[in-house]
């Protein structure tokens, strides 16, 4: 699934019009595609929007077996093979993160939009290298699955907050504290810089912390600590950090995979209400819960709690926006600046835990070791045997 050397952009496949079917191919056929991207396609395809065309793994049997399974009529061992055979409208790519970069400048180069697993790619270099690739008036567009700031709570709360019906935000929690275990890490790429990119805080807190900037806007500083407590990763195994938001808002961010009760939790204090969002791997209405202060008058605090009909964060309600945003032409939310503002704010936590410093944001850019890589070749942190390549600084 190695893409081609660098050359011209091959003709693009024409631009979904109002009532075609978008042609959809999935890279990877692992748990994520069976259990997320494949239903939310399906969905979409018995709304006659999506057609799935195609699937690509460099396991065959694998790969054959989604194809049975799902009803997909062309199975490939190669990408770049099925890209010219297919030629789709859109690419999910539900692969390890090291391969996410490859495969979605190839697909971008073969015309087709693209919608990848997150973490986006390992380093803010990486996206980079996929953001240069993109059109530049009407797509394609490689958009990153956030889906936690999709849905119908999520879109009331950031409406309330943008509005400030609740006040100037104050105070923001930022929590994801799971639990792995030893034979989860046994998989030979969790854990590892070049193949996982990071550790909690790149591949599992990532959903929440790209949640809490839609929700606040813009961060300004980071300060962060990270430690290896129990697993013997080469990444870290937990994380904190204080983040300073350009409206003022002052936030804690907690990363965990040691935390036997498991939860994912936003809290945000403003000065008419707390705003408070209690749940694991994806929420609905019901796990919103919005307390007014003393003051806040009956039938407005009553107005507040109107979240109206419940749309559950999922895959699928990513994938509705992006449909619509390729039969219009639009850059889709989560690509771009956009998508980019969680891997930094990662890249500025893991900078900042491991020089010891505050971080500010923009100032980690090419030239910058973590530009490069995470562990930006920090001693103690960086893979002992790598060499300079892999630790992310210049050879």
């Amino acid at each position: 699934m190695t893409p081609s050397a660098a050359g011209p952009r091959p003709a693009s496949p024409p631009s979904p019009p109002a009532r075609r079917r978008i042609r959809a191919a999935v890279v990877g056929t692992g748990a994520i595609a069976r259990g997320s991207h494949l239903p939310a396609l399906a969905r979409l395809a018995e709304e006659g929007e999506t057609e799935v065309v195609a699937a690509v793994d460099v396991d065959a049997a694998a790969v054959e077996a989604f194809c049975a399974e799902g009803g997909v009529p062309h199975a490939y061992t190669d990408l770049d093979r099925m890209l010219a055979e297919q030629r789709p409208d859109l690419v999910t790519v539900c692969t390890p993160p090291t391969l996410h970069r490859e495969q979605s400048v190839a697909a971008l180069r073969a015309g087709a939009w693209v919608w990848c697993e997150k973490p986006p790619v390992p380093s803010l270099a990486d996206y980079a290298a996929v953001e240069a690739e993109e059109g530049t008036d009407g797509g394609p567009y490689a958009a990153i699955v956030f889906q936690h700031r999709f849905g119908s709570g999520a879109r009331h709360v950031r409406r309330l907050l943008a509005g400030r019906a609740l006040g100037r935000p104050l105070v923001a929690h930022c929590q994801t504290t799971w639990y792995r275990d030893t034979a989860y890490y046994a998989v030979p790429w969790r854990g590892r810089w070049r193949s996982e990119g990071g550790g909690p805080a790149m591949g599992h807190g990532i959903h929440q912390m790209d949640l809490l900037l839609d929700l606040l806007g813009p961060w300004s500083e980071v300060r962060a600590m990270a430690g290896r407590l129990v697993h013997d990763v080469e990444t870290e195994d937990v994380s904190t950090a204080l983040v300073r938001f350009e409206n003022g808002a002052m936030a804690t961010i907690v990363n965990s995979v040691l935390s036997p009760d498991e939860v994912s939790r936003i809290r945000i204090d403003c000065e008419r209400a707390t705003v408070e969002l209690t749940h694991l791997y994806g929420h609905s209405n019901a796990d919103w819960r919005i307390t007014p202060a003393p003051d806040v008058p009956a039938a407005e605090a009553a107005a507040w709690q109107d979240f109206g009909a419940d749309v559950p964060s999922s895959h699928l309600a990513q994938l509705r926006e992006l449909v619509a945003s390729m039969r219009a032409g639009e850059r889709p939310r989560a690509s771009g600046a956009d998508g980019r503002t969680s891997l930094e704010l990662v890249t500025a936590l893991y900078k900042s835990a491991f020089t010891d410093a505050t971080v500010r944001r923009g100032e980690i850019g090419p030239g910058d070791p973590f530009h490069a890589a995470l562990h930006g070749g920090t001693p103690g942190w960086a893979p002992a045997a790598a060499g300079a390549a892999d630790r992310g600084v210049p050879a």
